[in-house]
């Protein structure tokens, strides 16, 4: 039977990279819905004016927006179709992903309401990442107490019961 930790990382894998697939669909192509994509343009061109620095190096709001949501997607592939340390990539990458698209939210003043999902999933980029860096718990390993010459097992190596002290 798979760990309460394992199952926690594989449905965060799953829905956080199924949910960043969509999105940079999304941004990509009107397909899936045209107003979105629509919307999607209008928001990336905001960005671009509200950040002269990326005009100056040639990065247009089309680059920008089809740059972010082909990552989005291929970290979303990677995230629930790739097994392993890629997926902590992907991730990384999301979470920085996430950040600066907040950041592109303060810088032209939205509203919460428009960038709350940002602020979800970047919190759950961040648990998924923090479950999966931790290391797997091992069962305590039996330990040899030697007294007088006799070798005995170590019974309580565990917290001490409840309403009861441990004494050293």
């Amino acid at each position: 039977m798979a760990s309460p930790r394992t199952i926690t990382i594989v449905a965060l894998s799953v829905a956080l990279g199924l949910f960043f697939v969509f999105m940079g669909t999304i941004k990509l192509t009107p397909r899936l819905s045209r107003d979105a994509y629509n919307e999607m343009k209008r928001a990336y061109k905001s960005y671009v004016r509200a950040l002269p620095m990326l005009k100056k190096m040639g990065v247009s709001s089309i680059l920008l927006r089809k740059s972010i949501g082909a990552l989005e997607v291929v970290c979303g592939i990677v995230m629930t179709l790739v097994p392993g340390r890629p997926k902590d990539v992907a991730n990384f990458l999301l979470l920085l992903l996430v950040l600066a698209v907040l950041f592109f939210h303060q810088l032209v003043g939205d509203p919460l309401k428009r960038y709350a999902h940002a602020l979800v999933f970047g919190i759950l980029l961040t648990c998924r990442l923090l479950i999966a860096r931790q290391p797997e718990e091992q069962p305590p390993e039996k330990r040899i107490l030697s007294v007088n010459g006799d070798e005995q097992p170590l019974i309580h190596e565990a917290a001490p019961e409840k309403g009861k002290m441990k004494v050293s």
